[in-house]
């Protein structure tokens, strides 16, 4: 299983999964950027620290 804190990279953000795997929660992530933050396309940048922050869980 893998887990992800939004807030870890966009402060305040309360926004959290648990998934399968990281393909699962980076497309979650994505979708959430989109809808909530406003992006039109997840910057690389972003999308590199979305990976870095996704850890794993028992």
């Amino acid at each position: 299983m893998k887990s992800f804190a939004c807030g870890d990279v966009v402060p305040g953000c309360e926004a959290r999964w648990v998934c399968s795997t990281e393909d699962e929660v980076l497309a979650a992530v994505s979708a959430h950027a989109t809808s909530v933050h406003g992006y039109t396309e997840v910057p690389d940048h972003l999308f590199q620290s979305v990976r870095g922050a996704i850890v794993s869980v028992n």
